[in-house]
């Protein structure tokens, strides 16, 4: 898999989410068999660079290659300036994003909003992909909504553009993440590109994996939702890629030091305020429907020290393995 320059390890690519895609956690995913990670949004308005979130969110120190930043914003100067200025900190490729579907997003006709307007769109690619030296990618949904699918009219404008990829959420805006991502609208878009497309949507197995880039023809499947306490969700189906075979379910310590190995890199890049809580939504993610881990979770969220923080998820991970080496999930758990 390459974008521009860049010769990737694998073609299984870390979705940008929001409040996740930290940079703990993309260096997590990359070690743990991620190809390439790309950055939560940053905004393009100059005003906020100068903030705590902003200045972490531009922060890669120590973080593997391909860095990868994804710029959010709807006027074509003020991306291009936050092109230069995450190039200026760091980033080796900019991603574009016009894939968010929330509202308070779109309401300020950014995100996925932008696919309304196909001349906007030409504009801020043009604009963003001669501001920069790196290559630089798009993040589309497949329309506005079912009735407005255009997704092969924004791939020829990002290709005309000089856009190197083209990752695609196979959803309309009006669709969020609900009903099944349309695989067959992201075939139709491969079959006609000339540039790399990264199939992205409902990815939550080896299997599905393998099935979307069979079906889809795609040159790489980007992974989000499903990568949340399960980082190593990479390494499963780089290995069932080349295998067919799966690989055993990590033991109970493995997942207990990936976890612990989270939380310090949490508390370390965020401060111990800051760590503790956004550690909480992770340690959920991790132990979701594992035995006993609803009340564990109430538990844990109500401690207000790093120390107990990592006090608490060291004596639950002691007592599942004393269930056994590998972790029993609840089917009653994982609904509650």
């Amino acid at each position: 898999m390459k974008i521009g320059s860049y010769t990737l390890k694998n073609n299984l690519l870390v979705a940008p989410m929001a409040g996740v895609t930290d940079r703990p956690f993309r260096q997590l995913c990359k070690s743990l068999g991620a190809g390439m990670a790309v950055s939560e949004m940053v905004s393009s308005n100059s005003l906020l660079w100068g903030s705590e979130k902003t200045k972490r969110r531009a922060n890669h120190e120590g973080e593997v290659d391909p860095i990868s930043v994804q710029i959010l914003g709807a006027d074509p100067e003020m991306l291009a300036g936050a092109a230069q200025y995450n190039v200026d900190q760091g980033a080796q490729l900019i991603d574009i994003n016009m894939g968010c579907p929330a509202k308070k997003i779109c309401n300020v006709m950014a995100g996925s909003a932008l696919l309304q307007d196909e001349a906007l769109v030409g504009r801020i690619l043009s604009s963003v992909v001669n501001a920069v030296n790196v290559p630089v990618t798009l993040k589309i949904r497949t329309g506005w909504d079912k009735d407005n699918r255009n997704a092969l009219k924004i791939l020829r404008i990002a290709e005309d553009a000089g856009i190197q990829a083209l990752a695609m959420h196979g959803r309309t805006r009006a669709c969020g993440y609900s009903g099944d991502a349309e695989y067959d609208t992201i075939a139709a878009v491969k079959a006609a590109a000339r540039i790399p497309i990264i199939a992205n949507g409902d990815i939550t197995s080896p299997e599905k994996a393998k099935f979307v880039l069979e079906y889809t023809k795609a040159d790489a499947v980007m992974i989000g939702r499903a990568a949340q306490g399960r980082p190593w969700i990479f390494r499963e189906i780089e290995h069932f890629m080349k295998t067919g075979e799966h690989l055993p379910q990590p033991e109970v310590a493995e997942i207990h030091r990936v976890l612990m190995h989270h939380l310090l890199d949490l508390y370390n890049f965020y401060g111990e305020y800051s760590g503790l809580r956004i550690a909480r939504k992770h340690i959920s993610w991790y132990t979701k429907g594992l035995t006993g881990s609803a009340a564990f979770r109430h538990a844990m969220n109500q401690l207000q020290t790093t120390e107990d923080q990592v006090t608490a998820v060291d004596s639950f991970f002691t007592e599942q393995a004393s269930y056994g080496l590998r972790l029993t999930y609840l089917t009653e758990e994982i609904a509650a």
